[in-house]
């Protein structure tokens, strides 16, 4: 079952900003994805959060495990919507509107979800959304629930586009590019962890290329 998360007011004019997925799809083995797999065909009636631009194959996966999907495409929004505020003093960072960003895009009614999909998002989310994200995820996960997201080890080079992961019924995802999005930070295992301190658990995992995956557990 598909939620819509972006409830705008009829007369507000529908945002023409959807991401546009431009690329082939590349396949990926992701051990993250793995795990998380074993997860969601173990469990029943699951309430997942896919972030991410909508993945019809995803959506089509989930559902057929008889899972609830609700979407929400966070780094598109935050990075062309209306949501930079001025600097609060002179010379300093400019400000983010994260109450009227959440009102708008992860308003959930007081649903709370057993696995997150959070994918790359907080590589590419302006800075002062970051951990007001996780606090706000984790205020709507379930005890034990789990965020599987990934992050970039470089911040240019190969392999640092911003993609749509599609999902399949094995090991692999299917990375399709989006839009040029740059990398806004790189994280080390340590800061995350710190951004994450308030979860139960951890489990890193290793990878090749440039991207390194974490499960998250509430």
């Amino acid at each position: 079952m598909l939620r819509n998360l972006f409830r705008r007011d009829q007369d507000e004019p529908n945002r023409s900003s959807r991401t546009v997925l431009t690329g082939p799809r590349i396949p990926r083995h992701s051990s993250g994805w793995e795990a998380m797999l074993k997860y969601l065909q173990s469990e029943p009636n699951l309430r997942v959060l896919d972030i991410g631009p909508t993945s019809p194959q995803s959506i089509n996966f989930l559902t057929g495990l008889g899972h609830s999907v609700y979407m929400a495409d966070l780094v598109h929004e935050s990075l062309t919507g209306t949501w930079t505020r001025p600097p609060e003093e002179e010379g300093g960072p400019p400000g983010f509107d994260v109450p009227g960003f959440f009102e708008q895009n992860l308003n959930f009614g007081g649903r709370e979800f057993d696995v997150v999909l959070l994918w790359t998002t907080l590589d590419y989310v302006p800075q002062p959304l970051v951990q007001p994200l996780i606090e706000h995820l984790q205020n709507n996960v379930h005890p034990l629930g789990r965020i599987l997201a990934i992050f970039h080890s470089k911040a240019t080079g190969p392999d640092t586009a911003f993609c749509r992961y599609h999902i399949t019924a094995t090991a692999t995802v299917e990375m399709q590019e989006a839009e040029p999005h740059p990398i806004q930070r790189v994280y080390t295992n340590r800061t995350i962890e710190k951004l994450f301190s308030n979860f139960s658990n951890y489990r890193f995992f290793l990878a090749k290329d440039n991207l390194y995956e974490v499960i998250l557990t509430r």
